[in-house]
């Protein structure tokens, strides 16, 4: 990654050199050469406000949700596709070369660019591609503004004998990014301005602009149809798509001479693709040296993928504008097609910005989220089109006393306590006299039950119509672990605001004593829920129970901690996680792939989740003290950094190898509790 140069001599010479990082994700011919490998590796830019790009190394889109401006039209959400990809070609020493790709739904490939890749690499997390025609090589380069709807493509001559000619086809969309587009009769329009065209694709619109301050812009339209998403057929959606061919431009490159197209929101948007390159480059650096500040011993013995995670966390951290916190941030769960949910932000919120050093967006946080508690119930998600967020999630809230008390164990930060302890208390109160969705304490045993028919509560959460996969209705194991946490952990944050810590020990105590009754003598392990609608106990073997074991305060008996963790080896762990339900259970899936309800019937049912390895690491690390062990379960999914979301880690994977990822590309508390759970494995 490239490292300006700065003024602070405070920096060291082992940290420059740590910093300066050579692309730790780097591809040949061998994969960018084949089309269908090519296509397997995905790329992603953001923005810090929900907007991103992305694509494949091969040119091809595969997804709906690829583009080179998906745009947050109402950050961090009212995610928008506006302009999908360029079509390029080169014409050089009176050869013509494809530098673009396309799928046809004919079954088609042309163009065929792909083949005059001579290497992909990441520039920290700046996509960059080498097409080698002839004797000539030009390098491209994606990056965006942050905190702004706007990206640029830079294409440099690096090297020729000669002058190039380049010939580009904006192709451009205006479409939720959930949808595809048949355009039919669709007339956009496109006029000239200066510098670029603008495009309203119809009354009411939010106009945006193809700009270049190096080339001239021709408006055009006519529609490119039927482009084939191969990935959108694997999972049974319509897998065809129509793009508007807005604009072209030709352009002459001379040897060691670039061009930058913008792609914009902001009619006055910086024209200057080097100069955001740089900003780029500086923010990526800014954010390495403040993890390497943050525990410079820790740093210096991470391996390359953990560095490259570093860089990763960064994309997730998005601003979320309040009236009463106008500087809050959110965390935006997963890319391609999450928004901010309150469960996965309080997950990885300890990962993504206290293990790299960075507290101060920890606070923003925390403090944003705070102010939405309502009815002692946190948000589970801000819907993509806006509007108020939806609250259905039992363990949200018990998620977000972890994340504070981790906050403060970092920062010692009573002030920021003194105005979380409201809501803090006040979620207590709710759960302990009851909520929304008969969330409750039971009187009779002090655990938290929760749950009614048609409702998904807890993190397994998937529904096809009105049947819910998991509903795990009733105590579950993992529900009454963050309880019990939360009200000990209360019990020492009342005193720091001057309150009495005694009404939190006291519903502590029952809740110790009778999570005996998650106890399965017979199978050596806990019931994953229990005083369950017409089952009483499920004996499934799922993960939840590791968090009994993973988190602060544990419940369970020091042998009880040992034998959870030890079935939790030997029946869910995998290379990359852990299995949402053990082989061998009934309704066990060990592929995650087809329509929407065959996926969801799947998510949860044997399907391997990233972020799971993280609380089994600090399980094991709890019981047996083994640091070096508990770092090896990380390597082989921090290594997943190659495939298939560059530089960055899947949501899941299947539950049968050679458990191929699935799902988002990037999602936050998979790589939140890594950088977690590896900092742990140091202390």
């Amino acid at each position: 990654m490239a490292t300006p140069q700065r003024s602070d001599a405070s920096i060291t010479e082992r940290e420059t050199a740590a910093l300066a990082m050579k692309p730790m994700i780097e591809f040949g011919r061998d994969v960018c050469g084949s089309l269908d490998i090519a296509e397997q590796h995905e790329w992603l830019v953001t923005n810090g406000i929900g907007a991103y790009a992305s694509g494949t190394i091969s040119g091809n889109l595969t997804r709906r949700y690829h583009g080179l401006l998906i745009a947050a039209l109402n950050p961090p959400v009212g995610r928008a596709q506006l302009v999908a990809k360029l079509e390029e070609t080169a014409s050089y020493d009176g050869a013509e070369y494809a530098l673009s790709a396309n799928r046809w739904a004919s079954g088609a490939v042309e163009p065929t660019g792909y083949i005059n890749i001579e290497s992909f690499c990441l520039d920290g997390t700046t996509p960059v591609w080498r097409f080698a025609l002839a004797d000539a090589l030009i390098e491209k380069r994606i990056s965006m503004r942050q905190g702004e709807n706007t990206t640029y493509v830079q294409y440099s001559l690096v090297r020729a004998s000669r002058s190039l000619r380049l010939d580009l086809k904006a192709l451009v969309n205006y479409r939720d990014f959930h949808s595809s587009t048949h355009a039919g009769n669709w007339q956009m329009q496109i006029k000239a301005v200066e510098q670029g065209a603008q495009i309203a694709a119809f009354y009411g619109a939010t106009p945006f602009y193809l700009l270049s301050a190096d080339a001239k812009l021709e408006p055009k339209h006519e529609w490119y149809r039927d482009c084939f998403m191969p990935m959108e057929r694997y999972r049974g959606l319509d897998d065809r798509e129509d793009h508007l061919l807005a604009a072209t431009s030709t352009v002459e490159l001379h040897p060691g001479g670039s061009v930058t197209f913008v792609f914009t929101t902001n009619a006055n948007a910086e024209l200057d693709g080097a100069k955001s390159y740089l900003e780029q480059a500086e923010q990526e650096r800014m954010l390495l040296s403040k993890w390497w500040f943050s525990d410079a011993k820790a740093a210096s013995a991470a391996p390359a993928w953990l560095r490259q995670l570093v860089l990763a966390a960064g994309q997730f951290i998005v601003n979320r504008s309040l009236p009463e916190e106008p500087d809050g941030r959110s965390i935006i769960a997963g890319y391609h097609w999450f928004g901010d949910w309150g469960r996965d932000a309080m997950i990885a919120l300890p990962g993504l910005t206290l293990a790299t050093g960075r507290p101060e967006i920890a606070k923003k946080i925390l403090l944003a989220f705070a102010r939405y508690v309502d009815g002692g119930m946190f948000p589970n998600n801000f819907p993509d089109a806006g509007g108020k967020p939806e609250y259905n999630t039992v363990d949200a809230a018990l998620w977000f006393f972890e994340a504070v008390r981790q906050y403060l164990n970092v920062t010692q930060d009573s002030a920021t306590l003194s105005k979380l302890y409201p809501a803090l208390a006040q979620i207590i109160d709710a759960y302990h006299k009851g909520t929304r969705y008969r969330i409750h304490v039971d009187e009779a045993d002090g655990l938290l039950y929760a749950g009614e028919s048609g409702v998904q509560l807890t993190w397994m959460d998937a529904k096809v119509g009105d049947w819910v996969v998991t509903p795990r209705i009733g105590k579950p194991v993992e529900i009454n672990a963050l309880w019990y946490n939360a009200l000990v952990t209360m019990s020492r944050l009342a005193p720091l605001v001057k309150e009495s810590a005694e009404p939190f020990q006291k519903m502590a105590a029952p809740v110790k004593r009778n999570f005996v009754k998650f106890w399965n003598s017979a199978a050596g392990c806990c019931y994953d829920v229990i005083d369950a609608p017409n089952i009483g106990s499920d004996a499934s073997l799922r993960p939840n129970q590791i968090f009994a074991v993973s988190l602060p305060e544990s419940p369970l008996t020091p042998e009880q901690q040992k034998a959870v963790v030890d079935v939790c080896a030997r029946r869910l762990l995998t290379s990359h996680g852990l299995r949402s339900l053990a082989q061998g259970e009934p309704g066990y899936r060990g592929h995650y792939g087809g329509s929407p309800s065959e996926r969801d019937a799947a998510y949860h049912q044997g399907t391997v989740w990233g972020w799971l390895l993280g609380p089994f690491v600090l399980a094991h690390l709890r019981v047996y003290g083994d640091r070096q062990a508990a770092q090896g379960f990380l390597a082989p999914l921090g290594k997943q950094i190659t495939s298939p979301g560059l530089g960055t880690l899947s949501e899941i994977f299947d539950g049968d190898a050679p458990f191929t990822p699935r799902g988002c590309i990037a999602q936050a508390w998979t790589v939140g509790e890594v950088l977690r759970a590896w900092r742990a494995t140091l202390a």
